[in-house]
């Protein structure tokens, strides 16, 4: 089994809270509250500078020269790309940059991406990425499965641009290659039990502060988190 399967199959009861949380549900319906959708975004602008650090993170902990082009591949396209694209995605949710970047940074991201840099600083490039892959690997099969919903709303659903994005080919492709170098990480350390124990306690629990990354949006909005 592939490595990201082997974890899920750890924790399948917090990978579904995670990826069928009603914030996912809610965007597919196209009946999630904005003000929270908002709230979301503000906070993932904070998210995208600390995946930068854990590039840079990744680039120190490098066995490699391929190690280290991909993490300064990463930590490029972030601030050379994506946080001038999320800044303009904000703006189109009436959201000003002064304002995102004027806010502080809540308690559900400070939990999750500082999680992320200790595994990353404790352990190694395996342990890094295992961190970090509820995230990239998370949201492309989030929003795969809300494609195959037959309550997805696809005419006037607000939400349609960020299914439409990790859904995408480009954001499938680099899902897939995450993937791949899970696999050729753990091939390396031609993994002991006690180390998938160790690999998938970390998993879990990153899956478990992403979930509550979802929740967060409702709270600094300070609406109630529907039932699941």
């Amino acid at each position: 089994m592939a490595l990201f399967e082997d974890l899920k199959a750890a924790c399948p009861e917090d990978w579904a809270a995670y990826t069928r949380h009603p914030f996912v549900e809610g965007m597919g319906r196209g009946d999630l509250p904005e003000t929270v959708f908002r709230q979301y975004l503000i906070q993932d602008y904070h998210f995208l500078i600390h995946f930068a650090r854990a590039y840079a993170l990744a680039g120190y902990k490098a066995e490699t020269p391929d190690d280290l082009r991909r993490a300064k591949e990463g930590m490029a396209a972030i601030l050379d790309v994506e946080l001038s694209l999320h800044l303009d995605y904000c703006a189109r949710w009436g959201l000003k940059e002064t304002d995102v970047l004027a806010a502080p940074e809540a308690e559900a991201c400070l939990a999750y991406t500082r999680y992320v840099l200790e595994r990353g600083m404790a352990g190694g490039l395996l342990d890094l990425h295992v961190a970090l892959a509820p995230c990239m690997l998370g949201y492309a099969e989030i929003a795969t499965w809300l494609l195959d919903r037959p309550w997805l709303k696809r005419e006037g659903n607000p939400y349609q641009e960020w299914i439409a994005m990790y859904s995408g080919a480009e954001y499938r492709a680099a899902a897939e290659d995450e993937r791949a170098y899970l696999d050729a990480l753990a091939q390396r350390e031609s993994l002991s039990d006690h180390r998938r124990t160790q690999l998938a306690r970390t998993f879990t629990e990153a899956t478990r502060l992403e979930a509550r990354f979802w929740s967060m949006g409702y709270e600094l909005a300070g609406e109630a988190v529907p039932d699941g």
